[in-house]
Parts: structure tokens; sequence; C-alpha cells
């Protein structure tokens, strides 16, 4: 897709006021997004202020960045082309309220900071919960009838907390000036509230925001745009609402749907795909009531959508089937995803759930099976820095969020490397998941740590604290690997499983969603449940191969109905 088309143009010309993009699944938003940012630069040229493009994955923010970067090169230098800020939505908030400002309202007597949760002094500050105490990074806060509410999640269940309580816990934590994530939305939206003159500022330096997957939008990111709309900044939201999927956080769809039908905001719409072949795009249509076209030729088996039973404990089977399909059909296995509805199945597929060892140890073993068996290099080295914080004498607060963000931590980047280094490397750092635990993998381990926390002391001043040998004490190892790595076919490196959550935005060549009969009676009920958008997400992914895993019990049942929606049955043969 090399021109924008009619209705992207739309869009891009739209006047300067708020909008709403309501675009389905590989419409080319962020081609979009990008375009309109660009032209909403020119148009207010010499005008101080500056224009937002926000999203909700870094992923997405370095897209935007390097997709503005060629367009802003067009434009006259008279335009300020500069003055525009591409970020995350919570890399907004932090920049412009959190770190210089959130203090005040805190309570606290230095700069607010990001905690990750590993932190050891978080220790003191557990959510007194049953069945047992939970860490407060599992704290989150909602909105109801302008009220806060306070709650975590367990396995997806949500348990109420009890306010008062939650809130002197909040509070507490907070004059230390430290803050999660989630309790940085809270303290965003409380200094807003309580310094006017901060939101009358940032509305005017900010006259236009857009924000890119605005279905993601929670109750908390709502009530912040809300004041900064209110103050004077025009707001401009992209997305579908059929994929909003983080429903215990508020984000369900309903902000963008609602945006739509504000008196003073002009709607658009995106309904061609550009992704998926007409196989896939047809399925979409049936499950969301749409009637997206596909820019997409068809494509001939093994291309397409497929319903293909499997065997309960016998997945695995599954998935090699479906490995050999892709490469059949002369897809990307490294561009390929094997999805689940719930994050327990996924780690059970993968082994991420049930790391070997204890204590430091065990959070080192996690790291290794991240990085060798998911190729989830970030995960690894965040789990890393957990562990490292934990053995040094007196870690710096929020020691994990600071080494994830040079850009922001300066100080913190000669650490940040040595630690990547060692995380990347099984050769000279953290050794291969795949050796024998007690007798290979613990004594390369020890000894290559060892020298970390060495060049850590000399080269960034972190000192290590007391009892390592004792932390590092080989309980729970065995022979055995701390993780089988899955064989790829033919040297290809082992599929990637997630759950639907993690690979939300993504374009990917093929997909196998497993499902369970619950979760495929949702998805064929349309999307009117967050189970049923789930699934349309987990379909809308795929490119060019799309399987459905249906339960070998209830495929007799289901089978009509899928056929009905789109699918095909899988013939024998290859795959």
């Amino acid at each position: 897709m090399m021109e924008l088309s009619a209705e992207q143009q739309d869009v891009v010309g739209a006047p300067l006021a708020p909008l709403c993009v309501i675009a389905c699944a590989g419409s080319g938003k962020t081609r979009t997004a990008v375009h309109r940012l660009a032209e909403l630069r020119r148009r207010i040229d010499t005008h101080r202020g500056r224009v937002a493009l926000l999203s909700f994955s870094n992923v997405a923010v370095d897209t935007f960045r390097t997709s503005y970067a060629a367009l802003a090169s067009r434009l006259p230098t008279t335009t300020a082309r500069s003055r525009v800020e591409i970020d995350t939505v919570d890399g907004f908030i932090t920049s412009h309220v959190l770190r210089p400002h959130a203090h005040r309202s805190m309570g606290a007597t230095k700069a607010a900071y990001l905690v990750s949760g590993e932190e050891p002094f978080l220790q003191g500050f557990t959510i007194p919960a049953k069945p047992f105490p939970q860490a407060i990074s599992s704290l989150r806060v909602g909105l109801k009838n302008g009220a806060y509410h306070f709650f975590y999640t367990y396995f997806e269940a949500v348990t109420e907390l009890d306010g008062p309580a939650s809130l002197k816990l909040i509070q507490r934590l907070a004059q230390t000036g430290a803050y999660t994530h989630e309790l940085g939305r809270y303290w965003c939206l409380r200094t807003l509230q309580e310094q006017p003159e901060l939101l009358r500022v940032l509305a005017h330096r900010y006259p236009h925001i857009l924000v890119d997957e605005s279905q993601d939008i929670g109750a908390l990111h709502r009530a912040i745009l809300d004041l900064l709309a209110a103050a004077g900044s025009q707001i401009t939201l992209i997305g579908d609402p059929n994929q909003g999927i983080y429903e215990f956080a508020g984000a369900d769809g309903d902000y963008l749907a609602s945006h739509a039908k504000q008196p003073n905001v002009k709607v658009y719409e995106l309904t061609r795909n550009y992704r998926s072949i007409p196989a896939i795009t047809t399925i979409a249509n049936a499950l969301s009531a749409r009637s997206d076209e596909t820019e997409r030729a068809h494509r001939t088996a093994p291309h397409g959508a497929y319903v293909v039973p499997y065997a309960s404990g016998k997945e695995n089977a599954l998935l090699s089937r479906f490995g050999v399909a892709l490469t059949t059909a002369g897809l990307r296995p490294a561009n390929s995803a094997v999805v689940c509805r719930a994050i327990k199945l996924a780690g059970e597929l993968s082994g991420v759930g049930t790391p070997v060892g204890v204590g430091a140890i065990k959070g080192l073993a996690k790291a290794a099976i991240l990085r060798d068996e998911r190729q989830d290099y970030l995960r690894a080295f965040q789990q890393v820095a957990g562990v490292v914080a934990t053995l040094l004498a007196k870690p710096p607060a929020g020691f994990v969020a600071q080494v994830s963000q040079p850009e922001r931590y300066p100080d913190m980047v000669v650490a940040r490397r040595l630690i990547w280094a060692f995380t990347r490397s099984p050769e000279t750092g953290l050794p291969s998941a795949a050796l024998p635990a007690d007798t290979e993998w613990h004594p390369q381990l020890c000894l290559r740590l060892r020298a970390l926390l060495a060049a850590l002391a000399s080269s960034a001043g972190l000192a290590t604290g007391e009892n390592l040998g004792q932390r590092l004490a080989k309980k729970g190892l065995d022979s055995n690997p701390v993780f089988t790595l899955t064989e790829g076919k033919g040297g290809d490196a082992p599929l990637r499983i997630d759950t639907v959550h993690q690979v939300k935005g993504e374009s990917l060549d093929g997909v196998l969603y497993i499902a369970t009969k619950p979760q495929i009676e949702a998805l064929l009920a349309g999307v009117g449940t967050e189970e049923g958008r789930i699934g349309y997400v987990a379909v809308t992914r795929a490119t060019d191969l799309l399987w459905l895993g249906v339960p070998e019990a209830a495929f007799v049942t289901l089978r009509p109905r899928l056929l009905e929606r789109g699918f095909a049955e899988l013939s024998d043969g290859p795959g």
C-alpha cells in the first residue's frame, strides 16, 4: 500500500477538530495516523503549540517515529516540523506530569519515580488480601460513578479491595516518591485535578492530541483525556472497538464508541483490510457483523482459515502439525505464533510457567527460558535486572525501571549495557536453558553472575550485598535441563507461544489459536462480550494462514457453526 486510500485521505485532510476514526483490523491505522500528524503540524505552521501522537506500545511508537521522520523531511522548514511528540500514553504523562509535578500531590520530598514491582523495599507495601497477600504492583485502580475503587486480578478473577485501606497503602508508598505503572495513572489524574494551572498549561501546549489503538483506553486514561479535552485540547481517537480486550481496566472499546457520539466530534471510518487474505477477512466480517473489503488477493490451500480438532493433553502434537503447515505454505515461522486465551496454558505449552530452582536461581532460570524458548529478550532482561536488584547492597530506588529506560535515566546506561550483555549471550552470560541444571548450568551461571556483579561494582558503583553464596545455592536443581527446548523443523526457531493479549496489534503470517469450547462459543456469538472480542483479535492477527484448534470432544457440535462462519476443514496431506 503505497498511496493513501480515499478513506485515509479523508481522515488526513479532515478539519482541525476532534475526530473519531473507527477502523477495521489491518486497515492501515498507523499510516493514517502519521499522515494526519504531519498534516496537523503543517496546518498550524508557526503556532508554538505541539501535536502529540500517542499509542500503547513501544513497538508502535518506534514505527510512528520512523514514519514521521520520513514525512517531516518533506514539510517546509517554517512549519516547526519538530514540534511533535510521539510516545506511549504512559510515557507522555510521565514526562509532563508525573516526574516534574506529581510529588506535590503525592506528599513526597523528591521527584516521583517508577518501580517495577521487583524492588526489595516493596516487600513492606503488600496488599493484605486473601487467600494470601499480594504485591502492590498487582493493585489496580478503577472508576465507578466518578469514585475510585481498588482491586487486583488473580488468574483472571477480579477481587475488590477495601477502599480506605488501599488509599492508606498508596499514600504511604507515594510519600517515598514511588509509583507503579497503574498508580502512575492514578497520580497523574490526581495531580491534574489538584493542580489546575498545570492542566491549563498542558492543554495549551498540546492543542491537538491523537491517540492510536484507542479501544485500549481504560478508565484512568479516559478521565485524564477528558480533563485535557475540557481544558482545550482537541482529542482524536483512532481504533477498533471490536478489539477492546482489557475490560477489567475499563478498556472495552466503549470510550472510542462514545467519543463518536459527541456533538463536536467528526466521525470517519476505515473499512479496507490490507492485512489478511479474503478467507480470513470473510470470517472477521461474520464475527463482527461488518462488511469490510480486503485488498489482498485470494490464495489457494494450504493458505486460508481452518478448523482443526485436537485432543486434550496432546496440544504439542497440534503445534508440530502447525509448524509443518507453515513450512509447506512458505510462511515464516519466526513471524507466526501459537496463541491461547489463558496465561496458564501458554505457560504450560512453552514451559515458562515452571522454572526450576528457588529464589534468585529460579528467577534466572525463568529469564533463560524467556530468552531461549520464546526469544523474548526484553522480558528476559527485565527478569535478570530484577534478580540483580535483589543481590545488590543498596539498589537504587526503581532500579529495574531505570535500567529499562536509558533515555530517561542516562546515569544507568552502563548498568543497562552490562546487564543486556549478560542476558543476551548464552556463551558468556546467562547460560543456555538446554544445559543440565545442576552440573553445567548452575556452575556457569554462578561464575558469570559474579563477574557481572563485579563489573557493576567497578563500572557503575553498584556494590554487591552479603551472603551471595547462600542466595545462589542450587537447591531445587537436578540433572535435567533447565528447559528442554522445542526443536523447530529443519533448523527453524521454535514457535512463539503467547497469549492473545500479547500479540494484539501485530500482523502474523500464521496463527494457531488453541481455544476451549466456551471460548469458541463466545467467538461464534460475536464481539458483544470480551471473550468474543478476544477471539476476534486472535483471528484478525493472521495474514495468510489461520488455524482454530477445537477440542476433539466438542468438534462435532461446533463444526457446522464454524463452517457457516467461513472456516474450512483441513484436508488430508501436509499439515
